[in-house]
This record gives C-alpha cells, sequence and structure tokens, in this order.
C-alpha cells in the first residue's frame, strides 16, 4: 500500500483534495493519504520528511516559503524520498508573468476564504437587524448605531458590514422605549449617530416630500431639535459615544467608527458573548 504525506504550511485541505481527486482515477488503488499540517519551519519540515523516509512515503506539499520548498526538497533527495511540488511551480510562473514577488504568507487563502465568508454573514446580520429589526438578539452585534431618523444608520452599518463588522442599527423614537437589550451592552459597542438641526431639517423635507410623511410631525424645527436633545441625553445617561454625521460621507463616518470600535476589539473576537 502506497502512503501520502500531504503536507502544507496551513490546514492541506488544498492539497489534500488535488491529491484524492487524482487517485480518483485509479479506482482499487490502496492509498492512505495522510495529512500533516502547519509545517512552517526547519525542525517540522525534516521530521515529516524522516517520517516518510521511515513509512516509504511519497510526500506531497503547498509550503510557499522559498526557503522551507529548498530544504524539503534536499531532505527528501538526501533520504531518497519522492517529493512533489504543487505550490512552487506556481508561483514560480505566476511572479514571472505579473512580474510581483509572491508574500509567501502561510494559509493566505484560507484567510482570504474565511473573510469572505465573514463579510457575507455580515452584511446578512446588519439587514436582519436594520432599523431596531430583531432586537432581542442585539448583543449579538459587534457594532451598534442608533439615531434619531436621517442620520445614516442603515448605510453605515451595511458599509461596516462589507468590512465583516456585524452591526445592527436602531432608531431612536421619544415616543418609543429603548429595546432592552440595549441599555445591557457595553457603552464603547454603542455609536449614537447625530447631525446638525439645519442638516437634518433639510433631509427630512426631502424625504416628507418624496414619501408623504406629514411634515409637522417629522420635519419641523421644533421637532428635529426635540429628537435631537432627546437623543443627547440618552447619550449622557448611557454612555454612549457620539459621533457627528453632518457633511460626512459613510466613509469617513465608518472609518471613525473602525477606528474607536478597534481600540477594544477586532471584528470577530466578541461576537455571541454577552
Amino acid at each position: 500500500m502506497l502512503t501520502v504525506l500531504v503536507v502544507s504550511d496551513a490546514t492541506g485541505v488544498t492539497a489534500d483534495r488535488v491529491v484524492r481527486s487524482t487517485l480518483a482515477q485509479f479506482p482499487g488503488a490502496e492509498v492512505e493519504v495522510l495529512r500533516r499540517s502547519h509545517v512552517r519551519s526547519v525542525e517540522r519540515v525534516r521530521a515529516v520528511v524522516q517520517e516518510a523516509a521511515g513509512r516509504g512515503a511519497m510526500i506531497v506539499h503547498t509550503l510557499v516559503s522559498d526557503e522551507l520548498r529548498r530544504l524539503i526538497l534536499a531532505e527528501s533527495r538526501a533520504r531518497d524520498v519522492d517529493a512533489l511540488d504543487l505550490m512552487g511551480p506556481l508561483l514560480e510562473r505566476l511572479a514571472t508573468h505579473l512580474k510581483l514577488t509572491p508574500q509567501e504568507k502561510p494559509g493566505l487563502f484560507e484567510q482570504l476564504a474565511e473573510a469572505r465568508s465573514r463579510q457575507i454573514e455580515a452584511v446578512e446580520f446588519a439587514f436582519h437587524h436594520d432599523d431596531g429589526a430583531n432586537t432581542g438578539d442585539l448583543d449579538q452585534a459587534e457594532i451598534v448605531l442608533v439615531g434619531v431618523s436621517r442620520t445614516m444608520k442603515t448605510p453605515t452599518a451595511l458599509y461596516l458590514a462589507y468590512r465583516g463588522w456585524f452591526a445592527a442599527n436602531v432608531p431612536i423614537v421619544p415616543v418609543l422605549p429603548l429595546p432592552p437589550k440595549l441599555a445591557s451592552l457595553p457603552p464603547w459597542r454603542v455609536f449614537c449617530l447625530a447631525s446638525s438641526p439645519g442638516r437634518l431639517l433639510e433631509l427630512r423635507r426631502t424625504r416628507a416630500r418624496m414619501t408623504g410623511i406629514p411634515e409637522e410631525s417629522y420635519a419641523t424645527p421644533q421637532q428635529v431639535g426635540k429628537e435631537l436633545l432627546y437623543a443627547e441625553r440618552l447619550c449622557a445617561e448611557h454612555g454612549w459615544r457620539k459621533i457627528d454625521v453632518t457633511s460626512r460621507s459613510v466613509e469617513e463616518v465608518s472609518r471613525e467608527i473602525i477606528a474607536l470600535a478597534g481600540e477594544h476589539a477586532a471584528p470577530g473576537s466578541f461576537r455571541f458573548q454577552a
């Protein structure tokens, strides 16, 4: 029976799939595929080659480090081990065509795939927790945006989501109580978006004309001032940080929030914790 050691500086999943896909062309062949993951040091390379020599095994590897690829080749030749490099030739060809130097960073593909998966989850979370929806699990949000109407809560939450943050947004309405979960969150996870009265009044009047909302209950200087004062008071009571969005882009506002949130944690580090 042939033994194949799949050697990787990351998980080895990709190389394992390639080997097993190839073996499918040899039905009935007796082959044992063993994975050796996170091989990132000289000592580990030598140990793997020694194991292969002892088993009479073949090595198939996807090491991205040029130094370790050279080492595993030299060690394999010295111990008469058949070693196949799946990564090196492709890296060299791409480097030649692209006229770039590869990063040689182990596990980068898995990291990128994980980041993409998280981004999709974060966007779904933002939509599911938009405008005060599903506040029962608000504690799962990494960032919670609050503010009165027309303070860019939804676009900001989505921008944060596309950058991997699980963000929810909750409107502040004087006649409605705050969600119970909101008051229990650490104050550094909550950001109150605010705007100047003049700019907010302008945005609300435009929205009222487009949607048919009565201006007298939504877009008057008195109503705007009342709601901004109420939001200001809530910020002070709960220790939430206020972000002024007046005449600022979503990108600018989001960058400030990310910088402040990053002082406490990175995306993913406290999700699903109470």
